[in-house]
Order: structure tokens, then sequence, then C-alpha cells
């Protein structure tokens, strides 16, 4: 484990496993990217990686998917329960919560609809959801990533076409990361997780975030989605997810420098190739790119990243998410991590 910070991390989930007389003794690793999962026994321990680079102040986007996990698992809704003492916990100076290790088939291949239908199940259980929502959307996160982390600048100019472009929309709560690699095939049928990038917006976010997804025919799974948007009122979703992405690729470089080339890659390709704009009813039009600056020189590794003041060090503070059916806005839509599959048990 060369990463600083997955060798803090593992330390830090087992620091609070000993709180709960968990087996620390193996502790096994199961991914290692936006965050590091931890297997102690029955249980796994999720510690925030990439995603403390994103969100310093982490605290309280955990307390929100915790609170909203127990919620849907009372419900019983299709998702991975939380542990019976979840967190947020602090352990040296980063946060762990804990989640029910949940067998499953990393393998399994879900068809279109049977994933629509169980997000459809899912977006039914979330409309009973009594909380509020506080989280910031992919727009403001993006906003913050590019100012916080000094991204190229011309991102600034993307995040202010997609906006201009996106309509007004009754908002609700949603997943807020809601790909096929979200979505375990467990014995007891399909089950969500990672929930942490759960916000009050579009239905059509969630339906975005599913048409991108790598493990199935994501346009063929929004089209089984009950009442599911046009095609072009999906568009501007779209568009904002796949800029979402590319901001997300350079926070990633923030941790592996090294990957550098691959976000500026990613914002040409977006330019040029992915960055469409809906013009009429008919269809598609592609929007004409710009070349990108040269690629900036590679940073310094940036060093393992402790959690910010966040909600408090123990159980969670804030409120999460509430279905509003009838407020009307403009969604101003929200972090949009990198759309990692994480096959453990939450990512």
């Amino acid at each position: 484990m060369g990463d600083r910070c997955v060798t803090a991390a593992v330390a830090a989930a087992v620091e609070v496993g000993n709180r709960f007389h968990l087996p620390t003794e193996f502790p096994e690793v199961l991914a290692t990217h936006s965050n590091v999962l931890v297997r102690l026994g029955a249980v796994v321990a999720r510690v925030p990686a990439t995603t403390l680079v994103a969100r310093p102040g982490v605290l309280p986007s955990l307390a929100r998917e915790v609170a909203l996990s127990s919620f849907l698992g009372r419900k019983d809704a299709p998702v991975i329960p939380p542990f019976e003492s979840p967190g947020p916990h602090l352990a040296a100076g980063l946060p762990v919560t804990l989640w029910r290790f949940t067998r499953h088939d990393p393998d399994h291949l879900f068809s279109p609809a049977e994933v629509a239908w169980s997000l459809a199940e899912l977006h039914a259980a979330l409309r009973e959801f009594p909380g509020e929502l506080d989280a910031p959307g992919p727009l403001a996160e993006a906003r913050s990533w590019i100012e916080r982390l000094d991204l190229p600048a011309e991102l600034l100019d993307e995040v202010a076409e997609v906006e201009a472009d996106l309509p007004v929309v009754r908002v609700r709560a949603l997943h807020g990361d809601a790909h096929a690699g979200n979505l375990l095939a467990t014995g007891s049928g399909p089950r969500w997780l990672d929930f942490e990038d759960t916000w009050a917006g579009p239905v059509a976010w969630d339906l975005a975030c599913l048409a991108g997804s790598a493990r199935l025919d994501g346009r063929a799974a929004v089209a089984a989605y009950p009442d599911a948007p046009s095609p072009d009122e999906l568009a501007p979703w779209m568009r904002l997810r796949g800029l979402f992405g590319v901001c997300w690729r350079f926070v990633i470089a923030h941790r592996f420098p090294e990957r550098l080339p691959e976000a500026w890659a990613e914002l040409r390709g977006f330019k040029t190739v992915g960055g469409w704009r809906q013009r009429s009813r008919h269809g598609w039009t592609a929007e004409s790119g710009r070349i990108a600056r040269r690629a900036q020189a590679v940073r310094a590794p940036a060093r393992c990243p402790r959690s910010g003041s966040g909600s408090g060090h123990g159980s969670p503070s804030h409120p999460a998410l509430r279905d509003q059916p009838s407020p009307v806005s403009t969604v101003k839509p929200p972090g949009l991590r990198r759309t990692a599959t994480t096959r453990g048990s939450t990512r």
C-alpha cells in the first residue's frame, strides 16, 4: 500500500473497529479510490480518500448519507444498510463510517429494465424521507473545485454555458450518483449504495447518471424508467453530468499528479466530442470546441488530506434529504463525483 492515504485510512478503520470490538487483526482492503474500503469481518469501514480532496469538510455529506441510508433501510428499500453505529466516527483526524458487508455477485450484469425499475423503487422510497437537504448541487460543487483547487479557468466558462441551458425544474431527493456501478446484485435482489452525493434535484439528474453507465446500455435503462423524460429533456443534464466528470478528473489529479494528462484529455474530449448542446427538439448538434491550453506542470503529490470542520465527532447532526415535490427552482446541480465502481459494500 504505497499510497500514504491508504495507509492512514486503514489505520483509522482499525482504530474505529477496535472501539466496537470488531475483528481487526486482518483488515481486508476492498477499494482505494474515492474512498478506502476496509473489511473488518461482517462490517465494511469506509474512509474518504480522493473524496477528502474534493470535500475537506466532508462530515456533513457523510452524515446525510448515513441518515438517508438508515431511513431507507428501515423502509425496506433496495439499499445496503449501515452498521448499527455507523458514525461518522473520527480516528486520527479521518472520518470513518461503518456499513454491513453484503455478499454479492460482482460479475452480474443487470438488464436495463431491472436497473430502471430498481431505481424507480428507490425514488418512491426517497419521496417519504422527512429530512431537509442542504447539500450543494453539482454546479456549486464544480465551481468550488475550480476555485479552491486552482483548476483550469476555462472550466468556469464551461460551467456557465451548461448552467445557462438548464431548465427550471421541480426538485426531489435523489440518489445523486445513480449509475449501475453503485448497484449490487445480492441474494435479496438489486441493492443501491453510495449516497454521499445525494441532493435535491430533478429526476433527470439521476437518469443522466444512469444513461452514462459503463456496465449496461444506460440509454435503454433510461427508456425503461417509468415516465422517463425524452432525450431532448435529458440532454442538458447529460451535458452537466459529463462536465462534472471532467472536473472530477482534475480533482483526481490533485491526489495523483501523474494522471493530469488524463484530465486534460477528458476536457478536450468534452469540448470537441462530448460537449453537445441541444439546439432544437429534433436532435443534437455538435458544439464547436476550442483548443485546450497546454497541460500545466505536474504538481508535487498532495499530502493525504485531513477532514476539515464538519458537523461533529460522532453521530450525524445533519438531517438528510427531503422530497420536495412542490417547490420549483432552477437547479444548480451537485457534486458528481467520479463514477468509480466499488464492488464491496459502499465505495
